[in-house]
């Protein structure tokens, strides 16, 4: 059985996610080749030892510049802090390592684009970490829109919704630090949606937004992860540099109109990443607090029954079901990191790019500085301006 070794960047949220899909993908997915879990990496010892130990690595190293260079290593995968996505990513190209980056790809656009370009020069494999096109439930969706069952589109609205940044004495975590996340809701929040977007409708052509940082100044933390934050509401504050929420509209080049909205700043939604997709023929709608259903409605049935039905895209019909349990039982957050896994072992095996990849992620980058520049100059923004 063919096999890769990894080499991981970051152990906080995402380490234990993407550590947690290497280690269960041969479980339930024999066929692919094996991801070995060969060294992790981060900047505190005890914090790496740690995480090595306790997510099953064989080594852990400090220095990122060791790990890209080490003979070993295959896959360089990227889930460290933002900043440093894109020193570390033209680094593993350089050494000729394939790399699984999350998102946001980089800060900006110009970093994403020469991102792509030292991965196409250097000609590895590149993949973006885009892991809600991954739910079997949006995999149905992307059947039924492709399929034409939905006929012509014509909306795609999107929200995603949290509440984790509404107290105002909530530390200032690197979150919300402009030079180290780049953005706030509408890169870490936005950038999923607008993939989800030209995953089931298409490209935009053209957008108009706006934004508000509601809280402009927090405590700082005196100890902190991306999430969560310990300190003390009489420590000194500093600014917040990013959006709390940012909304936006759009085109797409296939006529259908577009509506997104993220914010941090909504109490009661802690993780509401949703869309809803409207036709000529039916409709979908799609919420990840209920990830195994899709709403799915058809102007074609008896009007007498007409209404949205929920389906439970638990059955072995569904996209990568098969591999899990039987129907009715459902899976979770965890297994969108599966599948994501299981993509990039079968795009490696079969000498091909991944999807979505680094291409996806300059896209995404492109959409979010478009509606960054619409918000500054007051104005729709064609996508090709930026």
């Amino acid at each position: 059985m063919k096999s890769f070794n990894i080499g991981m960047v970051g152990y906080k949220f995402m380490g234990k996610a993407h550590s947690h899909a290497y280690k269960d993908l041969h479980m339930f997915f024999p066929q692919t080749a094996v991801p070995k879990m060969k060294l992790i990496c981060g900047r505190d010892e005890n914090g790496v030892k740690t995480a090595a130990e306790q997510f099953g690595w064989d080594g852990y190293i400090t220095d990122w510049r060791e790990l890209v260079t080490h003979p070993e290593i295959d896959i360089v995968d990227i889930n460290a802090p933002s900043d440093a996505h894109k020193e570390i990513a033209l680094a593993a190209a350089k050494a000729g390592k394939h790399l699984f980056c999350e998102k946001p790809l980089a800060l900006t656009l110009a970093d994403a684009r020469e991102m792509l370009e030292a991965a196409e020069a250097a000609g590895v494999k590149h993949m973006v970490g885009f892991n809600y096109r991954f739910a079997p439930a949006v995999q149905l969706a992307k059947k039924l829109v492709e399929s034409g069952r939905l006929g012509q589109i014509y909306h795609f609205r999107a929200w995603f919704l949290q509440d984790w940044i509404v107290d105002p004495t909530f530390p200032l975590v690197w979150r919300l630090q402009k030079e180290i996340a780049g953005s706030g809701s509408h890169g870490d929040l936005g950038a999923h949606l607008i993939d989800l977007a030209h995953f089931l409708v298409g490209d935009m052509t053209e957008v108009i937004g706006m934004s508000e940082t509601f809280v402009k100044e927090r405590p700082l933390p005196s100890s902190m992860t991306g999430l969560s934050a310990k300190g003390s509401k009489d420590a000194p504050h500093g600014p917040v540099t990013v959006d709390d929420a940012t909304l936006f509209m759009a085109r797409f080049a296939n006529g259908a109109l577009g509506s997104f909205e993220a914010t941090r700043f909504a109490p009661g939604h802690r993780c509401t990443n949703s869309f809803e997709i409207n036709g000529s023929k039916g409709s979908v709608k799609f919420d990840f607090e209920r990830l195994n259903e899709l709403q799915v409605y058809f102007t074609s049935d008896d009007e007498d029954v007409q209404g949205f039905r929920r389906v439970l895209a638990t059955d072995a019909s569904h996209a990568y079901m098969d591999a899990w349990w039987p129907a009715g039982h459902t899976i979770g957050y965890e297994h969108t990191f599966v599948h994501e896994v299981v993509e990039l072992m079968n795009a490696l095996t079969e000498d091909r790019q991944p999807v979505p990849n680094f291409v996806d992620g300059v896209k995404c980058q492109e959409v979010l500085e478009a509606v960054d520049q619409s918000i500054e100059q007051r104005r729709w923004v064609k996508i090709s301006e930026v």
